[in-house]
């Protein structure tokens, strides 16, 4: 058994660190798909990363194509179920897509509030998706005719994203379809491409956000759940984009009924979106946009989307941290 460590990297630069040779890897194991009529293997449905370590690993081995190593393998691709949206899910999704104009360029992540959103959005007209990942809500939206691609700036007509994950729809859907653009992720994630279509609207999710717009994402307390992503790659992607909407969301608590707006972080909390990156938080409560806000105003607007229970203690904390007796 081997030993393995956490490296904290925006999803947009993994890329660089194997194309600049600082971590190459030594092996790249690939999973591709079965070759077409002319030889040829795709990647599948992941080229974020597969990409970049098939292109500067010394030795390949993947399942199926002649490369240094083949392994035939019938093992069925992930399948990641869509989930039926709680009450909360449902008012967050309901909250977004208010912020979601038509024309708007999409990303999100994965999960029951995104597809929530996507629920909403079937009356929307011309929306476009470039995004890190996509999965099954994206398909009706395509369908129904709300999302077409044709406003984007960036490969318009295509929808771009580096993977997917979710059902055999999902994979069925990409499978040879000419308007699906898999791009590794120092295209796709990149802030200064991701930003020049107009209206993107970014939507990712958080643990907890602190009273000044702190955004842990990826760990509670010193317990890592996850890793960077392309969370600020996007965030900070759609605050470049003429119209854009960088979102935060999350439900206002904890399944254990603790507040996820808080006035300091965990201890040990990693920061992934800091105070001057976020702009619009949402909960279940409604959504504040914090862009321009001083870190009382901040801490106002954040109370406001807690839930009622938590709001006097935080009160309390934000007058004893900023030295006011009541808001300006």
């Amino acid at each position: 058994m081997g030993t393995g460590s956490y490296v904290p990297v925006f999803l947009s630069e993994v890329p660089k660190l194997m194309r600049s040779g600082l971590l190459r890897p030594d092996v790249a194991f690939l999973n591709v798909s079965r070759p077409d009529r002319h030889g040829y293997c795709s990647l599948g449905v992941e080229v974020a990363a597969a990409l970049p370590a098939a292109e500067t690993a010394p030795k390949l081995i993947s399942q199926i194509n002649p490369f240094d190593y083949v392994v035939e393998c019938n093992e069925p691709l992930p399948q990641q179920q869509v989930t039926q949206a709680t009450d909360i899910e449902a008012r967050i999704g309901k909250h977004i897509a208010a912020l979601v104009p038509d024309g708007a360029t999409l990303q999100m992540g994965i999960g029951a509030i995104p597809n929530a959103v996507l629920r909403e959005l079937k009356d929307h007209k011309d929306l476009g998706i470039h995004t890190e990942m996509f999965e099954e809500g994206a398909i009706d939206l395509i369908e129904n005719g709300a999302i077409t691609n044709l406003k984007k700036t960036f490969l318009p007509g295509k929808l771009v994203t580096s993977f997917v994950m979710g059902t055999n729809r999902v994979y069925d859907f990409v499978n040879d379809n000419p308007t699906i653009a898999f791009l590794d992720s120092s295209v796709t994630n990149d802030p200064v491409i991701i930003g020049s279509n107009k209206n993107v609207v970014a939507i990712n999710s958080a643990i907890e956000v602190d009273l000044t717009g702190q955004v842990c994402a990826d760990s509670v307390g010193t317990r890592h759940i996850s890793g960077v992503g392309g969370q600020i790659d996007f965030e900070r992607g759609a605050a470049l984009s003429e119209g854009g909407v960088p979102i935060i969301c999350l439900p206002s608590l904890t399944k254990s009924g603790t507040s996820r707006i808080v006035s300091t972080l965990a201890t040990g909390a990693g920061v992934i979106t800091t105070r001057p990156h976020v702009h619009w938080v949402v909960t279940e409560y409604g959504a504040v946009d914090l862009f321009g806000k001083n870190l009382v105003q901040r801490a106002q607007a954040l109370i406001g989307l807690a839930h009622p229970s938590h709001r006097e203690d935080l009160e309390r904390a934000a007058f004893e941290r900023f030295g006011i007796r009541s808001w300006l």
